[in-house]
């Protein structure tokens, strides 16, 4: 019986630590589309980069790994040269991965309210719901992250149970707003500009982001928890998308 997706992306994933060629065999490298700009595409197989890896005594947890439909997203620590947090999402046709997009930054926290980056619930619930939570997040990403309004931002998130995972908030929604709130030379300093992706299992969704933080170029990636109708978890990343100058490959970070 054929491994779920997003358990054989739990293996690849893993064996970065180990060396393990097999886990690889997953990834159609013929059709492998990667959407990191700092990675040269096609340079080094996976097999050769993973045993690379390995000598360096690399860390890997993956902390949540979700399946919806033909993609795969996992939320991960990783240890390498420094320690940071990312999400992972894979794309498969075939029965293999064919496409691959990441966001990484730095792990920070934890934050006031005692969270880190990664802890709190890791398994899916409510998977008869999937539809209506990428629903709620998408509306919730388009209305008050993007466009801006503020005043509806308890309509989306439930400002009682709310927890929040990202190392310069806390659990208090009015400190969410403040932070949407703060401009930087006459423009948000959080400016979501786009939304590309909404991949969702039962209470868990994941939007992927575009816009900019600081006036720095970002991609946002942001992962909720939905229950009764409202966001009452949160994690994310942000990562500089480098200048298109610099990309080590042409298929653009979304």
């Amino acid at each position: 019986m054929t491994a779920a997706k997003k358990d054989q992306i739990r293996t690849l994933l893993k064996s970065i630590e180990t060396g393990d060629p097999g886990p690889v065999a997953v990834v159609n490298e013929a059709r492998y589309i990667q959407h990191n700009p700092q990675t040269h595409e096609g340079s080094e197989g996976l097999a050769a980069l993973f045993k690379r890896l390995s000598k360096t005594q690399p860390r890997v947890n993956i902390v949540r790994a979700f399946e919806d439909g033909d993609f795969v997203f996992a939320h991960t620590e990783y240890d390498f040269a420094s320690r940071k947090i990312g999400f992972e999402v894979f794309r498969f046709e075939d029965g293999r991965a064919v496409e691959h997009w990441d966001n990484i930054q730095e792990r920070l926290g934890p934050n006031h309210a005692g969270h880190s980056m990664v802890d709190g619930t890791t398994e899916a619930a409510d998977h008869e719901l999937t539809e209506s939570n990428r629903a709620l997040v998408r509306s919730f990403v388009e209305t008050v992250l993007v466009d801006g309004q503020l005043d509806r931002l308890t309509e989306f998130v439930d400002e009682d149970t709310y927890a929040e995972h990202n190392p310069r908030l806390v659990d208090d929604v009015s400190t969410l707003r403040s932070a949407l709130e703060a401009e930087d030379k006459g423009r948000r300093r959080i400016d979501y500009q786009r939304v590309h992706r909404v991949l969702a299992e039962g209470d868990f969704v994941l939007c992927v982001s575009e816009g900019s933080r600081g006036g720095v170029h970002s991609a946002f990636y942001d992962l909720f928890r939905v229950a009764k109708g409202k966001v009452v978890e949160h994690w994310d990343t942000t990562e500089k998308i480098a200048p298109r100058s610099e990309w080590k490959n042409n298929n653009g970070k979304f």
